[in-house]
């Protein structure tokens, strides 16, 4: 974490994750907070991802000496100094500068796992320099022959974990985007440009310094190429071509990646099974942070089936951690590691990398402090025994 003098001042008021996206609301342009915070239809499968968490509570142990107390992790031979880590978010070079750098470098120092998205604005070679221990989820393009340049590609920049989302078939119906007037691509308009006018601090400090110093952003990572510009009529047919895919592409990848390779968007027993049928390293439970169907189950009310199915690597989960008891409740219920997203973005918007870095010590700190509160000394001591059911 920076010195203390180094901090910018409005991270005083941070005291929760929760803090920093009252804050971006006020620092974003309203299109581009909408993006971030917005998920599909009525939001049903958003608040129950939160919900869900009142579920359990805790049944702690006292008069045991948790004066040390060890947050380590290992994930694919890897210990990380605590149990989260960053989920993949797209377009964060929009809402912070430089944000996939921002993120990767901040995830480096601080020895958290990142994964970085395929719809990131930043070229994948860059972040995989700065900060190696980065992992890369993959959004599959149409035909095998682009799956297998981007896969290569992926392998040739560096990166030893592949993480491929596969709860994209189709669009989802983000009508949070039409309403706050986000679109992809983004559409040059006069409410758009009042926007900007409105929040110079992102107009200058994100959006036109970006411009200036690295020209219009471009979706990077998607292909094995360069993808179109952020503001090109190409942008959507780039990314609404993936109803085709299979469990047979899952197994030609397999094939030719030779790290440890994730899945990611599981919520069925039965695909657990099957992601260990096709030799899978690892998955992630979750439902896109509520972005993709409405209604789609919370993660962590299903984890405990998907554990039963998938036991040959780590299963771990993101959408709605929020707070390190909600990240301690999942890996009580098996997890592995949790992933968090839309908070990070906030605080890369609200004060960048030094909003990040202190976002990441609230989560260790919360996390450190309810093992103690638990009379736990050791992530390995969690387990359901720790929790009760309120049901």
């Amino acid at each position: 974490m920076p010195d203390q003098m180094k901090r910018p001042r409005i991270l005083s008021e941070v005291l929760s994750l929760a803090d920093f996206e009252t804050l971006a609301q006020k620092r974003l342009p309203r299109p581009i907070f909408g993006y971030v915070a917005g998920a599909c239809e009525d939001g049903q499968s958003l608040k129950a991802n939160r919900d869900v968490f009142m579920d359990y509570e805790f049944t702690t142990r006292v008069l045991i000496d948790v004066s040390k107390r060890n947050t380590d992790v290992t994930l694919f031979g890897q210990t990380f100094a605590a149990p989260f880590g960053m989920a993949p978010m797209g377009i964060t070079a929009m809402s912070a500068y430089r944000g996939d750098l921002v993120f990767a470098q901040a995830a480096q120092a601080a020895n958290i796992p990142m994964i970085m998205s395929g719809s990131s604005l930043i070229p994948m070679e860059e972040i995989a320099q700065a900060a190696p221990s980065s992992w890369f989820q993959a959004y599959l393009p149409a035909k095998q022959d682009q799956i297998d340049a981007l896969i290569d590609r992926v392998a040739a920049a560096g990166f030893k974990t592949l993480v491929i989302t596969v709860d994209t078939p189709v669009a989802a119906n983000r009508e949070n985007n039409i309403r706050t007037g986000f679109s992809t691509p983004l559409r040059p308009s006069l409410r758009l440009a009042w926007d900007g006018v409105t929040h110079p601090r992102w107009l200058f400090g994100t959006f036109l310094k970006t411009i200036a110093k690295h020209g219009m952003p471009h979706f990077e990572n998607s292909f094995a190429t360069r993808g179109a510009p952020i503001m090109s009529k190409s942008v959507m047919r780039d990314f609404s071509t993936r109803g085709h895919l299979s469990w047979e592409h899952v197994k030609l990848i397999r094939s030719r990646w030779k790290g440890p390779m994730v899945i990611k968007g599981i919520l069925n027993p039965a695909d657990a099974a099957l992601c260990r049928q096709y030799g899978m390293d690892g998955i992630i439970v979750s439902n896109h942070g509520g972005r993709q169907i409405d209604g789609a189950a919370a993660p962590l009310r299903v984890l405990p089936r998907i554990l039963e199915q998938f036991k040959d690597g780590p299963v771990m989960m993101d959408s709605g951690i929020r707070r390190g008891s909600d990240a301690v409740k999942a890996l009580a219920l098996g997890a592995s590691a949790v992933f968090i997203g839309r908070p990070f973005n906030y605080a890369a918007a609200v004060a960048g990398r030094a909003g990040v870095d202190h976002a990441i010590d609230i989560m260790q700190q919360e996390i450190a402090r309810n093992m103690g509160m638990m009379g736990l000394t050791r992530i390995a001591e969690l387990n359901p025994e720790c929790l009760v059911s309120v049901h």
